[in-house]
């Protein structure tokens, strides 16, 4: 059975979830990428402390991928890939300094961070939604004609 939004009354307001779910985590990480690259040496000391190898091409590496990889899912172009790069990220985040601290599953899953990384699947599996360039440029592809392909010459 098709359980494709069977609730009708909502079925209009069915694009704003993407949509905010988009704005809401993709903002976060564009203030994030862009504190990190006006600060790198303190981005490097702390992913020194943390153990991360190569902290001086980590740094601004992870500092780029989420200035531009949240812009990117902001406004939905390349947010499947971007949101790769941000699982990415987090999963790394996740493994040197979130659990470490934890008491539990119910702890780990409670931290923002795990939420970040559970959105980002979700828009690299599902796409950016009906409110992006993606679907704008996929729709605009749609409604142009077809142009019949010229004569073979013979």
């Amino acid at each position: 059975m098709d359980t494709e939004f069977r609730f009708r009354p909502l079925r209009p307001l069915a694009a704003l979830p993407p949509l905010a779910a988009r704005i809401a985590v993709s903002v976060v990480f564009i203030v994030s990428g862009w504190g990190k690259l006006h600060d790198l040496r303190s981005v490097v000391d702390f992913f020194r402390r943390l153990g991360i190898p190569a902290p001086e091409l980590q740094a601004p590496f992870v500092a780029t991928v989420e200035l531009v990889g949240g812009a990117l899912v902001l406004v939905g172009f390349g947010a499947r890939l971007a949101s790769l790069f941000l699982m990415a990220t987090m999963a790394v985040a996740i493994a040197t300094a979130i659990w470490p601290d934890t008491t539990g599953v119910v702890d780990l899953l409670g931290r923002v961070e795990v939420l970040y990384l559970v959105l980002f699947a979700w828009i690299a599996v599902a796409g950016p939604g009906a409110i992006s360039v993606e679907a704008i440029l996929a729709r605009r592809r749609l409604a142009r004609p077809l142009t019949p392909a010229p004569a073979a010459a013979g």
